[in-house]
Parts: C-alpha cells; structure tokens; sequence
C-alpha cells in the first residue's frame, strides 16, 4: 500500500480494479486539516483521464503488473498488433490506448509490453529510437544566424523540427519522451 508521499507522475495504482498512471500531482495543506494530494489519473485500459484527490491518511494499492517483452509487427486503422518474444503468441492493442507512441514504432522494434490480470494495457518505449528521414526540405546555407530548423518527415510518419543538415535518407536518434531530435544515428 502506497500513502500520498509515495505517489509520483508515473505510479501506476489500482483503483476499484483498474489500473491508473498518475499524470500529474499538486499537494495542497489545509489550515487545520490535514494535507491533500490532487492528482489527474489516466485509466489504462480505456485512457479516460480523471481528476482524484487523496487524504494524507488514505493507503492506496499499487496495480501488479507483470513485464512481458514483444516486438510490434503492424499496425490498421484500429490496433497495433504485437509478437510476445516468449511465447511468440500475436496479440492486438488498441490505438488509442497506445497514444503518440505509435509514431515511434517500427517493424520488428522490440518493446516492453504492461499485462494486468493477463491484459495488455500499455506499452513502454526505449528512451531513444533510430528513424530514418523519409522527407526533408533542403536547408539553404545562410538561411540564418543560429540554430535554425526545419520540419522532417520519418519513415512511421512522424513529423519533427531537426537541424537543416539532416537530409532525406539520414538515420536519426529521436527521444522518445519528448518527441525531439537528438543526433544523427
């Protein structure tokens, strides 16, 4: 059982046996209260976003979840389809439970894969991955003093600001959690 100091963006809990990823906390101290903590909570298995607060002496239980790993082999308008790396088992995703992660995957990328109660119900991304430039306007020498960038295209059909050296065909490390370039690969 987790108390309010434990809860941190990211913990997943289980609330009325769903799992949730905090999102984002505010602690607030009442006069003669106790404290409070505000937090918005995402739902992993149907991505609603909620707003809840906890009372300092409230417990509130951490979701087991299991890792499993598996590689993505496609996607269609509604899920992502994976292949469990153990038992080679395919399996599907929703979309939307995947978000804007689904920009970053590949053919073949090995991913972490979250199971509660024997579910898929999110996946965990490699801080960085590789992207080749599928699309990319020429960067005309002299265009600026400093930092200048352009809009690219990579090959999952992402779109990203990049310096204007990158050219179409380059390979990239982007980061996974902002959606920035980081260097070329």
């Amino acid at each position: 059982m987790l108390s309010i100091s434990d809860l941190k963006i990211g913990t997943i809990i289980e609330i009325e046996n769903e799992p949730y990823v905090i999102q984002s906390t505010q602690h607030v101290k009442m006069g003669r209260g106790g404290a409070l903590l505000r937090t918005k909570i995402k739902n992993l298995i149907n991505s609603n976003v909620l707003e809840k607060t906890f009372k300092s002496y409230e417990k509130i239980k951490e979701a087991s979840l299991e890792k499993s790993r598996a590689n993505f082999l496609y996607k269609d308008e509604n899920n992502i389809y994976l292949m469990d790396n153990e038992t080679y088992e395919q399996f599907s995703f929703p979309i939307n439970q995947a978000n804007e992660k689904i920009n970053f995957l590949k053919e073949e990328q090995e991913v972490e894969v979250l199971n509660f109660n024997n579910q898929p119900v999110n996946i965990k991304l490699p801080p960085k991955v590789v992207l080749e430039v599928i699309e990319a306007p020429l960067g005309v020498k002299g265009n600026s003093a400093q930092g200048a960038s352009k809009v690219i295209v990579c090959e999952t059909g992402l779109k990203i600001n990049a310096p204007l050296f990158i050219n179409q065909g380059d390979k990239i490390l982007i980061n996974t959690e902002t959606g920035e370039y980081v260097e070329r690969a």
